[in-house]
């Protein structure tokens, strides 16, 4: 700063929590602050940075700076055979696993022209639909949590709770499933277990409005959220985002009624969608989805009763894909993931490109966040619903 005068624009660069302290004879006065939230702070949930430029409260420039958490899953699916990348698929969204190794057997399953059993098909929609609950009630809790709601946490994990326990008796993992294989699924369900699945996914949706009630219409939480953070649908499908961030924003899209997988074909999926695109707006779509993912796993439950047969196909023991390649989407809780599968007619991928949810969603921080107050940062931040891991796969 040596040699400029007080009217020249002046940066100063300061970390989370390292304070300010002012020039003498008056160097500092109208700089702007660049400011670094994270790479670890607690409401990103994960390792995210973000670099703001601000006036005083105001953010003038956001930059969100990923990467912190790469493992680089893609390149270990080169390494790694057809039954060993459904694990590193498993974990890139951690709130989404069943979702994430469903999309990695089906891109394997279409480009082996694979036929899998009808029940297997069924069980696979319910458990994801299942999975997705899961993931929304996380975010269900958590979102309030960082705005000063502390409430809402205790309801959204007890019914996580309640389905967690029959997830977990079905595949033996609270997060981390492995339960998908190519040609099906890993075993046949417990004897019962459907009936239990029934009775929890009544249980929760008796008991969601005990959450509903608690947050939807609450004058702090409204007031916080309403009108902040607006995304336009012109600029969610010019940034790519999809699920729920995308549908609060008016974009009506939704791969299981438009490009159907699996058996969607064969249900009603009722699609939820907003137009304010404001924090609220994404808050409510999540909350709704919950009511129609419950009701779709109870409609593939009742199909899984009605039917008998395999729940998978045999394989051979060294397991190769031929030659070529394939793309398998799907819509996964927080938005549309791609599978792009590349093979040389080997037992391991040539390449396994991963096109994620999150990693679309979170580039429209860059838009939203200027123009902004500091306090509403938080409250945008975490209304974009997205799983670092799935970012920095």
């Amino acid at each position: 700063m040596a040699g400029m005068t007080t009217g020249e624009l002046r940066e100063l660069t300061v970390g989370t929590g390292a304070g300010l302290v002012a020039g003498t004879g008056g160097e500092q006065l109208g700089a702007d602050m660049v400011l670094n939230i994270g790479p670890q702070h607690p409401s990103t949930h994960g390792v995210l940075r973000l670099k703001l430029v601000l006036d005083g409260e105001r953010v003038l420039a956001a930059e969100p700076i990923v990467g912190y958490m790469h493992r680089g899953a893609e390149k270990l699916f080169e390494v790694r055979d057809y039954r060993q990348i459904i694990v590193l698929a498993n974990r890139h969204d951690w709130l989404s696993a069943f979702a994430n190794e469903l999309g990695v057997v089906l891109a394997v399953e279409r480009l082996m022209g694979m036929e899998v059993p009808e029940r297997a098909t069924w069980l696979r929609m319910a458990l994801a639909e299942l999975n997705r609950v899961l993931n929304h009630l996380m975010f269900l809790g958590s979102y309030p949590l960082e705005i000063g709601a502390i409430t809402p946490m205790f309801y959204a994990f007890r019914e996580r709770e309640t389905l967690q326990t029959v997830m977990e008796e079905v595949s033996g993992g609270r997060i981390h499933y492995m339960f998908n294989r190519v040609g099906g699924l890993k075993e046949e369900v417990p004897a019962g277990w459907t009936g239990r699945a029934r009775a929890a996914i009544g249980e929760v949706r008796r008991r969601m409005p005990d959450l509903d009630n608690l947050i939807r219409r609450n004058e702090i939480f409204l007031a916080r959220t309403v009108g902040v953070g607006v995304l336009s649908a012109t600029e969610a499908a010019a940034f790519g985002a999809s699920g729920p961030v995308a549908r609060a924003s008016g974009l009506d899209l939704d791969l299981r009624r438009d490009e159907p997988y699996l058996a969607y074909d064969q249900l009603d999926v009722p699609v939820v969608t907003k137009t304010a695109g404001d924090c609220h707006a994404r808050f409510e779509v999540l909350l709704d989805q919950v009511y129609a993912s419950l009701d779709l796993a109870e409609q593939c439950l009742d199909r899984v009763d009605r039917l008998t047969g395999p729940i998978n196909t045999r394989l051979p023991k060294v397991l190769k894909a031929p030659e070529g390649h394939t793309y398998a989407w799907t819509e996964n809780p927080l938005g549309i993931n791609g599978y792009y599968l590349v093979s040389r007619g080997e037992k391991t991928p040539w390449r396994l490109k991963l096109r994620t949810a999150s990693y679309a969603n979170v580039q429209a921080l860059a838009t939203l966040l200027p123009g902004c107050l500091v306090p509403d940062l938080i409250a945008i931040l975490g209304s974009m619903f997205f799983v670092v891991g799935d970012i920095d796969k």
